[in-house]
């Protein structure tokens, strides 16, 4: 196994919410530089954060939606100016709690552009440098269930988009595996305050089996373990990050 001396990861979407945290974590895990893609809003806490711990951070305004050719060559010339990176976490999506009948083709655009297009154009981006060096770590999120189609109502295009996903994922893990590169999936579950900490979470109630709600750093726990090294041989993995919790939430469910 080729591991590089100088360890470069990037992490899209990550200006706010859970890919904010896990920027701040790879961070602190021994990573030389930590680079992040944001939508909108104020990257600097992120930034911030990584800087702390002495990490160089750099950021990137990519907006995954629209045409896909100026958000490829985004990605391209971030990845020249701030790579080669050898770690891609990719936290780029969008949820829709709807009922299929208030959708329209635009919903359908706009979830599988998110969900699954943005991941396409993210890979396809750091893939050949990671193929060259012989060495790559990709984490992509799904959906609760999403692995295993669960119907959750209230989400039909939302789940089958984070299904196509992991179908994507499964099936890049294992046409890259021979190059030293694993492809995984994290499915997380209701997470509704994306900052929280373990220790905040455990000190409220929530709906899961475990009786507490998820936080950033649970999330951030598997992101570190599944790109660690060592993990060579742990690809087209899907890990749930739920609590235990597999059923659907009939409070994002509407009635009608």
């Amino acid at each position: 196994m080729i591991v590089p001396s100088v360890r470069r990861a990037l992490v899209t979407g990550a200006g706010s919410g859970l890919s904010a945290g896990v920027a701040a974590a790879l961070a602190r895990d021994g990573f030389t530089s930590v680079g992040i893609t944001y939508r909108r809003g104020d990257p600097e806490p992120t930034l911030r954060a990584i800087r702390e711990v002495g990490v160089q951070a750099d950021a990137a305004r990519i907006d995954f939606s629209g045409d896909p050719a100026p958000i490829a060559a985004a990605l391209a010339q971030f990845a020249r100016a701030s790579g080669p990176f050898d770690t891609l976490v990719h936290g780029v999506g969008a949820l829709s709690v709807k009922r299929f009948k208030r959708l329209d083709i635009d919903a359908y655009d706009e979830l599988f552009e998110a969900n699954v297009r943005s991941a396409v154009l993210a890979v396809q981006a750091i893939l050949p440098s990671m193929r060259a060096a012989g060495y790559g770590r990709i984490v992509v999120f799904g959906g609760n269930g999403s692995s295993q189609t669960l119907p959750h109502p209230g989400m039909t295009l939302y789940q089958a988009s984070k299904s196509a996903l992991v179908a994507f994922a499964k099936t890049l893990a294992i046409e890259e595996a021979r190059h030293g590169i694993t492809v995984n999936v994290i499915e997380p579950g209701d997470i509704r305050d994306k900052a929280r900490t373990r220790e905040a979470a455990r000190a409220v109630e929530g709906g899961s089996p475990r009786g507490r709600p998820g936080s950033v750093d649970d999330v951030a726990d598997v992101v570190r373990f599944l790109v660690a090294p060592e993990r060579d041989f742990v690809t087209g993995a899907v890990i749930a990050v739920t609590g235990g919790l597999t059923a659907a939430d009939e409070r994002n469910a509407p009635r009608s």
